[in-house]
C-alpha cells in the first residue's frame, strides 16, 4: 500500500529569510494570498486550478479554529480537501504526502501547501513581553496538566537545546563523538549557502575551526551547530499527473513517504539514539522502490549537526554508529560526492519557525526542476527529504523523482 506517485509538486515559493528585527510584518492571511499567488505564478497554473489546501493551525494568527475555511474564504476558492498539520518541524514534509494521497485518491487535483512564518502586526492589546516569555520553553508545553509541565521543565530541560544535547550526550557514551566531524557538517552546509541568493548566512564563510571556538550552548553544541531562527514563510503546489503537464517545470512526483510519532520529550524515548526517522525513512523508500544507494541529493532536517547525524544513520545512508565516519569520508557540499542540503540547509539558509522545513522540500524540487542556479547538480532524478518536529520526536521523510 502507498502512493504511485500520480502526484507532484509544480511551483514553490518563499520568502527570504530575515532577522525579525527588520523583517516585514504581514497578516498570515496576507502571506497565505501572497506565497500562493508566487507559487502559482513558479507553476504557471491559474487560482481556479486550486481545490484543495494543507495549511499550519496552532500559530496561524487570525484563527486558532476553523483555520482553512478562513483562508479559502480569503483566497476566493472552493475547495474539496482541507487539513491543518501540527508537527512542528515535520509540517512540510507531512503536509506534502497528505497532498498527494488526497490526489491519488480523487478527491482534488491541486493543492496549496502552505505555511506563513513572517510575525503579524500584534494588537494593541497584545504584550511583547508575554510572547518573549512563552518563546523561552521552545515546543515544551507549561498547561496544568502536561507531563513535561511536572517532569521535565522544573528541573532544566527546557526549549530545544537541552533535549538536543541530551541526545549528543547519550550518542557520545555508547558511540563515541567526533567534534570536528559535526563542525564539518555546518561547513559544508555554509559552502552551500554562498551559492543561493536568499541564504541568510549568503557571504560569511565558515570553518571548522570557527565553529568549535564558537560559544558552547549546551555541552556538546556550539552555537554554529545550531539553527538561527528567523522570518519567513513557503508554499508548494502539489498537482495531479494531468495538471503537471501543463506546468511549466519539470515536476517532482511524490513517490514515498513515511511518518512516525515516538514520543514528545527525549525523556521518555526508549532509546534516543534512535530516532522516528528510522522506521519513516524505510517506509518511503520501499513505497518508491528505491534504497540510499540510488539518491542522489539528500536534503536533511537540520536544526542542530546532532538532527543530521541521526537522520543520516536511521535513514539508511550509513551504519548506526559511522555517521562521523562518513561525515569526514564524504565531500557534503553540491560539488561533492554526498550532495546534501545543497541550499545550506536551515544551519546557513535559515529556519523560519515551521516553515524552515520547506526549505528542504523547495531545494529538492530546484534540484529535480533544474532550477537550482549555480547549485544545480549535474544529475539529479531522485531526492530523499526528511523533516523533524519536537526534539527528534515527530519525524517524517519523503522520496521525490523527476517526470
Amino acid at each position: 500500500m502507498g502512493l504511485v506517485g500520480n502526484a507532484a509538486i509544480v511551483g514553490a515559493a518563499q520568502y527570504k529569510p530575515e532577522k525579525y528585527q527588520t523583517a516585514p510584518q504581514m497578516f498570515h492571511l496576507e502571506q497565505v494570498a501572497d506565497l500562493a499567488n508566487q507559487a502559482l505564478l513558479d507553476a504557471g497554473l491559474q487560482k481556479s486550478d486550486l481545490d484543495g489546501l494543507v495549511i499550519n493551525g496552532p500559530h496561524f494568527h487570525e484563527a486558532s479554529v476553523f483555520v482553512p475555511a478562513m483562508a479559502a474564504e480569503y483566497l476566493g476558492i472552493e475547495v474539496n480537501f482541507a487539513e491543518v498539520v501540527d508537527l512542528g518541524g515535520c509540517t512540510a514534509v507531512a503536509q506534502i504526502w497528505r497532498a498527494a494521497a488526497a490526489i491519488e485518491l480523487g478527491l482534488c487535483q491541486a493543492v496549496l501547501c502552505v505555511i506563513p512564518a513572517r510575525m503579524a502586526p500584534m494588537a494593541p492589546n497584545e504584550d511583547p513581553a508575554w510572547m518573549a516569555q512563552a518563546m523561552r520553553y521552545g515546543g515544551h508545553s507549561t498547561a496544568f496538566g502536561a507531563p513535561e509541565a511536572e517532569f521535565d521543565l522544573p528541573y532544566g530541560h527546557m526549549g530545544q537545546n537541552t533535549g538536543y544535547a541530551m541526545i549528543a550526550q547519550r550518542y557520545a557514551a555508547q558511540y563515541g563523538y567526533d567534534q570536528a566531524a559535526m563542525a564539518k557538517i555546518a561547513v559544508d552546509q555554509r559552502f552551500n549557502a554562498q551559492y543561493h541568493k536568499d541564504a541568510i548566512f549568503k557571504g560569511k564563510e565558515l570553518t571548522i575551526a570557527q565553529v568549535l571556538a564558537s560559544k558552547m550552548v549546551a555541552d556538546p553544541l556550539h552555537v554554529l551547530e545550531i539553527v538561527m531562527p528567523v522570518s519567513g514563510g513557503a508554499a508548494v503546489i502539489v498537482a495531479s499527473k494531468e495538471v503537471a503537464a501543463r506546468a511549466k517545470k519539470r515536476p517532482a512526483f511524490i513517490t514515498g513517504f513515511g511518518e512516525r510519532l515516538s514520543f514528545k520529550s527525549p525523556s521518555y524515548a526508549q532509546d534516543m539514539t534512535v530516532t522516528p526517522v528510522a522506521e519513516a525513512a524505510k517506509r518511503a523508500f520501499t513505497m518508491a522502490g528505491l534504497s540510499p544507494k540510488d539518491i542522489h541529493a539528500a536534503q536533511i532536517y537540520d536544526c542542530y549537526t546532532i538532527t543530521v547525524l541521526l537522520s543520516l544513520e536511521d535513514a539508511g545512508f550509513c551504519p548506526k554508529g559511522e555517521g562521523m565516519r562518513f561525515i569526514k569520508e564524504h565531500n557534503l557540499t553540491f560539488k561533492g560526492d554526498f550532495p546534501m542540503n545543497t541550499h545550506g540547509g536551515q544551519l546557513s539558509f535559515g529556519q523560519a519557525a515551521a516553515a524552515g522545513g520547506y526549505s528542504q522540500v523547495i531545494e529538492a524540487f530546484h534540484q529535480i526542476s533544474n532550477s537550482a542556479d549555480q547549485r544545480q547538480l549535474k544529475r539529479c532524478d531522485n531526492v530523499f527529504v526528511s523533516g523533524t518536529g519536537g526534539v527528534m520526536s515527530e519525524q517524517g521523510a519523503l522520496i521525490l523523482q523527476g517526470g
